[in-house]
Formats: C-alpha cells, sequence, structure tokens
C-alpha cells in the first residue's frame, strides 16, 4: 500500500482545524449562490481560484470574505453537516474543532444560537465521527469581547465546546493582554490553546506559555527560534497543533522542506499534525502524510506517531481516550 492508502484506512484524528476554513467548496458555492455571486465568479473554479494567498494578512482577508457568506443559523447546519460527512470520509474518527463565533456578529448572529445549529449539523455523523468544539475567541476583537464571548460560550459548552483559543492576527495582537480571559476560562472549565508562532515568532509562544499558560499551542512553528523555548515545550510535554501544509500556503516557511517539524520533534516536543483550513489550503490528513514522507522523509511508523500524539493531547475524557488509544493501536498491527 501507498503512504496515502495507508493514511486513509488509518482511524486518525484532528485537533487543530477550523469549521469554516472546512467547508466543502462546493457547500461554499451554493452559500455564494444563495446570496449572489460577486463579479467575475461565474463557476466553482473561480471560487477555487480565490484560496490562493500573498502571505498571512491577505489569507486573514480571504477568510473575512468567505465568511461574509454564512448569514443564519441555517448556514451553519447546513455546512457542518457537509464538513462531518468530509471528516468522516476521510476516515477522521474524532475532530476538535475551532468555531469562530465572533465573526459573525456582523449578521445579528447570538453565540448560543449559533452553537446550537453547528450541533445539529455535525450530529447527522456523530456515528462516524466525534466532534469537540473550541471556541476561537479571535484576538483582532480584543479581550473585552473574548470575556463577553466566554461567558456566552459557557452557556452552551454542554453542546461540546471543551476549550478556548486565539485565532486572528497574532503579528498585531500579542497574547498577553488575555491572561484574565484565560484564567477565568480555566475556571470554568474549559482547556486552553492560543495560535502562536506562526504569524509572530519565539515570544509569541512565550506569552502563550507563561502568562496564558494554555494547555496546547496552535502551531508553534517558530518556536525553533529559540533553544531554551523548545526545551520548555519538551520538558512540560506542551503540545503542538502543527500544520504544516497551511504554513507554506501562508508563507510562515517557504517551503515543506524547510519546515522545523523534525527538528522539534528531535527535540523532545509533542508535536501532532493537523490542516488548520483544509479546504482553503486545498489539503487533507493524507496529503500531510504524504507530503511528510515525500519531502522530510518520515517513515509511516512516525506518521502514525503522530496520529498516537494526538490520543495523548485530544481534551477528552479518559474513557473516550482509551477507546480512541486501542482503535489507533488495533490499526497500527496491520
Amino acid at each position: 500500500m501507498t503512504i496515502r492508502e495507508r493514511a486513509r484506512a488509518l482511524p486518525k484524528l484532528e485537533l487543530h482545524v477550523h469549521l469554516e476554513g472546512a467547508i466543502p467548496v462546493t457547500a461554499l458555492w451554493e452559500l455564494v449562490c444563495k446570496y449572489g455571486r460577486p463579479p467575475g465568479m461565474a463557476t466553482l473554479v473561480d471560487l477555487e481560484r480565490r484560496f490562493t494567498y500573498r502571505d498571512f494578512a491577505h489569507f486573514l482577508e480571504m477568510w473575512g470574505w468567505k465568511n461574509g457568506f454564512l448569514r443564519e443559523y441555517e448556514d451553519f447546519a447546513f455546512v457542518t453537516e457537509r464538513v462531518a460527512a468530509d471528516f468522516a470520509a476521510q476516515n477522521i474518527v474524532y475532530a476538535e474543532a475551532f468555531f469562530s463565533p465572533g465573526d459573525f456578529a456582523r449578521h445579528g448572529l447570538q453565540i448560543q444560537r449559533l452553537t446550537e445549529a453547528i450541533r445539529q449539523g455535525l450530529s447527522v455523523h456523530t456515528d462516524r465521527v466525534q466532534v469537540r468544539l473550541v471556541a476561537d475567541l479571535v484576538r483582532d476583537f480584543g479581550p473585552e469581547n473574548g470575556r463577553r464571548w466566554l461567558r456566552e460560550i459557557d452557556e452552551v459548552k454542554h453542546l461540546g465546546i471543551v476549550g478556548i483559543g486565539i485565532g486572528g492576527s497574532e503579528q498585531q495582537f500579542p497574547p498577553e493582554p488575555y491572561e484574565a480571559v484565560y484564567r477565568e476560562a480555566r475556571e470554568r472549565g474549559f482547556k486552553t490553546s492560543a495560535h502562536a508562532g506562526e504569524a509572530a515568532g519565539a515570544e509569541s509562544v512565550w506569552g502563550a506559555v507563561r502568562t496564558l499558560e494554555v494547555d496546547r499551542i496552535g502551531h508553534g512553528t517558530r518556536a525553533v527560534e529559540d533553544r531554551a523555548l523548545v526545551a520548555l515545550l519538551a520538558e512540560r510535554r506542551i503540545p503542538l497543533e502543527m500544520c504544516p501544509i497551511s504554513n507554506v500556503r501562508t508563507g510562515v516557511v517557504p517551503s515543506l522542506a524547510a519546515h522545523p517539524i523534525r527538528e522539534l520533534i528531535q527535540a523532545g516536543v509533542l508535536v501532532t499534525v493537523n490542516t488548520d483550513d483544509p479546504k482553503m489550503f486545498n489539503t487533507s490528513l493524507e496529503d500531510e502524510y504524504e507530503a511528510l514522507a515525500t519531502e522530510l522523509g518520515f517513515t509511516w511508523e512516525e506518521l502514525e506517531q503522530f496520529n498516537a500524539n494526538a490520543v495523548e493531547a485530544a481534551w477528552c475524557g479518559e474513557d473516550e481516550r482509551a477507546r480512541l488509544a486501542g482503535r489507533v493501536a488495533a490499526a497500527r498491527r496491520f
């Protein structure tokens, strides 16, 4: 079997994926047609061409543009059903997916009802894939909004919200102002992550670890700029939610061959592999595994270890972790 075939057969976990960035392009096209195609966008191919980026800031611009077509609660139920079906088709059995409720306040959507709509869509495929939710408070909106949204999220955490994070313009908004928000999140029982070391350097990761006291780091690519930081990540076994192809697409690294993932692993850091915004970056976990094998020489056993690391780093109960570990281990025997 090829790496791709083995990757498809493997029951996989995904710990860093944004629901809005995982919408199949055909589903997004339906929303574009629903609300009116912009000038110059006559076909699905024209939509796909939008997802090429000059740099990280341009990617965020396209992210905001795309989210402009999610305007009603029913839109979220529709797209998340399609996302869950796509996960299941890839043999992703467990995912922790970000959603960004603050992005949709402009349409007057309430967080509670928005979360209900998302869960409605995801629940169609619960027999095939379990999807937990992580609320992205999006640092661009500021900690005051973040605190308010955290409290609203807390009202519906029974719908499977297990944690919070901050994505957005990391290069403009450092993590430290969110210290009180993260402290309150822990008090309310949420796990925590933060996008760091992606669009900003090692200082961003330091801030997430020292000030926010995160459980995991989203990306962490540029942690390699500081050996002391890498040693600390390894010592504390703070998982990195790495997204190699995403980093290439947004210009964080010039090529996959230049990605520091192997260097971090050799330093003892707990690394997981994820897709970030798979439909915006034209990737999948199969693509990630195949590219790591082809470009960086990872063996199949090393690729399987990423999946095992995800079991260890997942924000699920111990019974579910044991079930996932058993399922992954059984697959590794074949």
